[in-house]
């Protein structure tokens, strides 16, 4: 079993954490997050700039609890501090990505453009036409953004052409024999 409720969450400089009965809120210099836990079975306090979260028994639904709400808190703190960045990879001929304002605007070998809007709280970078970076301060809103956009034409296993993560390896097939 994880021991991961056990380290405390350390609070770097710039960063406020505030805990209002069930609901831990985290301000820092990119914003705000806050999330709710179930105060019921853990508890969580901060302490000499790192919040602690304790359970209350010894319990499976404490202890899978405890481990789960330290790592939420890590997630908050760590958005709001430095960010969460996914990287996209455009492979294919004459697929390519551009950003129009906050569009984004992707030619992925359809009869058409696909116009992706970014949502609030979401950056979407073109470093070249085949790289889009996703950046944003909530952890699941950026994985989520990447996988709308990937879903769009995934990649296949004959020749490997579609949208994938940065370092996704892609498990090819053989194709026909003559």
């Amino acid at each position: 079993m994880s021991r991961v409720g056990k380290y405390p969450v350390n609070i770097p400089a710039g960063v406020t954490v505030a805990i209002d009965g069930n609901v831990v809120t985290v301000k820092g210099k990119l914003g705000e997050l806050s999330c709710s836990f179930d105060d019921s079975h853990v508890a969580a306090k901060v302490e000499d700039n790192k919040v602690v979260v304790t359970p209350h028994s010894q319990s499976l639904t404490a202890r899978a609890l405890w481990g789960t709400t330290r790592a939420n808190i890590n997630t908050l703190v760590k958005g709001v501090s430095e960010g969460f960045t996914k990287n996209l990879e455009l492979v294919g001929v004459g697929y390519k990505a551009r950003m129009e304002g906050n569009k984004l605007v992707l030619s992925l070998g359809f009869s058409h453009d696909v116009d992706f809007p970014a949502p609030e709280g979401i950056k979407i970078s073109c470093e070249s036409p085949t790289q889009i970076k996703v950046f944003g301060v909530d952890k699941q809103l950026v994985g989520q953004v990447a996988a709308e956009i990937r879903k769009y034409r995934k990649p296949e296993p004959y020749k490997g052409k579609g949208v994938k993560y940065e370092g996704e390896y892609i498990r090819r097939k053989e194709g026909k024999k003559k």
